[in-house]
């Protein structure tokens, strides 16, 4: 399959599965409602970063050895699966904290610029994405339809996450913005805790269902 015709039915493809309901459409909702845009930016750029690094270990083989090992698939699974359990139990508490906080102020945007918080969004948004072993066996099984035998596998696998990439980023920063400009009604006290508590619930689910499902 030549790769520039290719092209238009692999955007399709990307799109499609990135608009799917999953952890990474949780954290970056999340992210956008409560810390607004900018804030968004470090959680998507770190979701990215983690996929284009299984894109590159797809081509060069060692996400089939993940894929297929038992053992690092379950610990990948159950890594993956106990941090969005963590991710979850946090803000579950937050929504609990400010239950119980007798003065209810509004929650500002302090520190979604700072560079601690940007790196440890950034951070999240990697170790989400690294440590789903369902990525490795999507990568093995999606880029492949893509690249033709006469082409060099990892150059042309790098290119097309690169592509991915770029595609998916523009897709999430433009679902932040959208949300983002709402989040001053998202970050009144009321309506934080609701949104913590819901999305807690959704990574704690998410988690749990990680962990206990088979491959």
């Amino acid at each position: 399959m030549d790769i520039v015709s290719s092209l238009p039915a692999f955007a399709l493809a990307v799109v499609l599965i990135s608009a799917s309901p999953g952890p990474a459409m949780a954290l970056i909702l999340r992210r956008a409602a409560l810390r607004g845009f900018s804030g968004a930016v470090p959680t998507v750029l770190g979701l990215e970063a983690g996929l284009y690094v299984w894109a590159l270990l797809a081509s060069a083989g060692i996400a089939s050895l993940v894929a297929a090992s038992e053992v690092a698939y379950l610990v990948l699974r159950v890594l993956g699966g106990v941090f969005l359990l963590y991710l979850g139990i946090k803000a579950w508490r937050s929504a609990w904290s400010s239950r119980r906080s007798e003065e209810p102020v509004e929650v500002p945007l302090s520190g979604a610029g700072s560079g601690l918080s940007w790196w440890k969004a950034f951070g999240e948004g990697a170790v989400v994405m690294l440590a789903n072993p369902k990525i490795a066996a999507f990568m093995i099984a999606f880029y492949p339809q893509f690249v033709s035998a006469d082409r060099p596998l990892f150059a042309t696998t790098a290119l097309l996450a690169a592509f991915q990439v770029a595609i998916e980023i523009v897709l999430y920063l433009g679902l932040a913005a959208v949300v983002g400009r709402a989040g001053a009604w998202f970050r009144r006290p009321a309506i934080r805790r609701r949104l913590d508590a819901v999305s807690g619930t959704v990574l704690l689910a998410l988690g749990v269902r990680m962990v206990a499902e088979s491959r």
